[in-house]
């Protein structure tokens, strides 16, 4: 009998008792590749620089996808719960924070002492970055820094984790071309198509900033300051054609999408934070926090976040208009007018047509965070004085450095193994945070539940990267209308009866909270209420 097949399928199934034969020769090859990195770490010099990167990172890839294929060849397509509470790695255990320490190592030293890792000022890269100027010559012409090697190894670990979730998700049509769409997304806007746009800049025709055409605002919170703006005008038609669908996709693209097709369409199937945490992350979705106080944190948090980044990209814009008149016909009055009325606006209809879709504290927290812009924004406009008191550099710089590095960054990535795999998407990211009020009050997506069906067994609940009691639902026959659900359908996926199912049908009936006990039958509900 063979001991490394596991064909359990119960969350209390026992782990093979070993690594099976290709695991172990993964492991051997994928440590080759982790050994060659660490080695540049500590500044050995390899001789062929661009043979030995290509060796490194296709050993890690290789080591990655033989590892999989070892772990789910001989398993039967469908759920694979894999034991993932029994394994130090995916339970909170001494490997899970080895690896969450070394992971918050690695973002603290990428982010703020880049020294360390070989970046130079002067004269040539050393170490693990100068070991990535080959590669990043070839598509920038530019030596390497520590963002291209972060971009590289970002977008190989969505890569190869991403073939190694294709393979564990096999079954799942809807798994398979999501993963494909971020793996896509990840290669060619996030990674290569940016680099060549650097390329550009190497001439005197153009001054593309590096622009990651997949990141909208506020996610790319830096996509209106000056020197982007700048760099924008002073490239001409293209660049002012990228400026202009920035602007686009923020008023006209994103929310017709969300619309119809719920966040998901950016957080499941674009977005690069998402795709790291789908690929990369699946080991630790179940680790996500699923208490009714999480759910209350996160709410006000992603939202404060939206609000900070708010008043953060106002007063930079803000701060610079009107400095050059041949290039800014708005003057900084009627910024802040337009900025001012518009949310206003935005928020009357969103409270006229909308205000029963909101439970109280969302309400309050409405009216509330409505208060404080419009407030420092008439502060401002009567007073003089900075947009929430300080000036407005600063605020870029301390958003940037609380919000973009440690928590997207640092906490965001590094803490995985301890705190799930959606840390960021779930408690920081303010697009998330703008998609999700979208997809709660304006869209067509829901996730349906055929109550009638479920046996309570919790796999949709424990592998809900966003913290959502599924079941709870599910168990009422109730529709999953959630603004933090990213719609990436794992639930779905791990059910053993087919109860849930991700629908775009017509908003009318989407929340049907009186579903309780009667499953989906809710035409003998409202039969019983016009009988009354």
């Amino acid at each position: 009998m063979n001991t490394t097949v596991q064909r359990n399928m119960s969350l209390a199934g026992e782990p093979p008792v070993a690594l099976n034969f290709l695991q172990k020769l993964a492991v051997i090859v994928g440590m080759f590749g982790l050994g060659v990195l660490l080695l540049a770490i500590f500044n050995v010099n390899f001789p062929n620089k661009t043979l030995w990167l290509t060796l490194s990172l296709s050993s890690l890839i290789f080591g990655v996808l033989l590892f999989s294929y070892g772990a789910y060849n001989n398993k039967h397509a469908g759920i694979k719960n894999d034991a993932v509470w029994f394994k130090s790695i995916s339970s909170r255990g001494f490997l899970a924070w080895l690896l969450g320490i070394a992971l918050t190592g690695f973002y603290i030293v990428l982010y703020f002492y880049p020294q360390y890792l070989g970046l130079r000022t002067e004269g040539s890269n050393v170490g693990l970055i100068g070991l990535f100027d080959p590669l990043s010559t070839l598509l920038s012409g530019n030596p390497a820094s520590q963002w291209f090697v972060y971009g590289t190894l970002y977008t190989v670990a969505i890569l190869a984790f991403g073939i190694k979730f294709l393979w564990k998700y096999r079954h799942n049509r809807y798994e398979v071309l999501r993963t494909i769409s971020v793996m896509f997304f990840q290669l060619s806007f996030a990674f290569i198509i940016p680099e060549l746009m650097a390329r550009l800049n190497n001439s005197e025709a153009y001054n593309i900033p590096y622009y990651d055409l997949k990141n909208i605002w506020p996610l790319s919170y830096y996509n209106f300051d000056q020197y982007r703006v700048d760099g924008f005008i002073s490239s001409g038609d293209i660049g002012l054609a990228l400026l202009i669908f920035g602007i686009v996709s923020i008023l006209i693209i994103t929310p017709i999408l969300t619309y119809f097709y719920g966040k998901r369409w950016y957080c499941s199937w674009v977005c690069g934070c998402g795709g790291l945490a789908e690929t990369s992350g699946d080991s630790f979705r179940h680790l996500s926090d699923k208490s009714l106080k999480a759910w209350k944190i996160e709410r006000w948090l992603v939202h404060s976040v939206l609000v900070f980044s708010v008043l953060m990209t106002v007063a930079v814009v803000h701060s610079y208009l009107n400095y050059d008149a041949s290039k800014y016909w708005l003057n900084k009055d009627a910024f802040l007018i337009s900025v001012a009325v518009f949310l206003g606006a935005l928020f009357a209809v969103i409270w006229y047509f909308k205000r029963d879709e909101l439970q109280k504290d969302a309400q309050y927290g409405a009216i509330g965070y409505l208060a404080i812009i419009l407030g420092l924004i008439a502060i401002h406009y009567f007073s003089g004085s900075n947009i929430f008191i300080f000036n407005p550099e600063t605020l870029r710089k301390t958003y940037s450095f609380f919000i973009g590095s440690i928590f997207s960054g640092v906490i965001g990535t590094g803490f995985y193994p301890i705190l799930g795999n959606r840390v960021w998407c779930r408690f920081g990211c303010p697009m998330a945070a703008i998609l999700g009020l979208q997809q709660r009050l304006f869209s067509k997506f829901r996730i349906t539940t055929n109550g009638g069906q479920c046996i309570s067994c919790g796999n949709c609940s424990t592998y809900c990267e966003m913290g959502i009691d599924v079941r709870a639902y599910a168990q009422k026959g109730e529709n999953i209308i959630r603004a933090s659900c990213v719609g990436c359908g794992i639930c779905s996926a791990v059910c053993p009866r087919g109860v849930l199912k991700l629908e775009n049908e017509s908003p009318k009936g989407r929340i049907n909270s009186d579903a309780v006990l009667l499953g989906n039958d809710v035409n003998l509900l409202d039969l019983i209420k016009q009988n009354k």
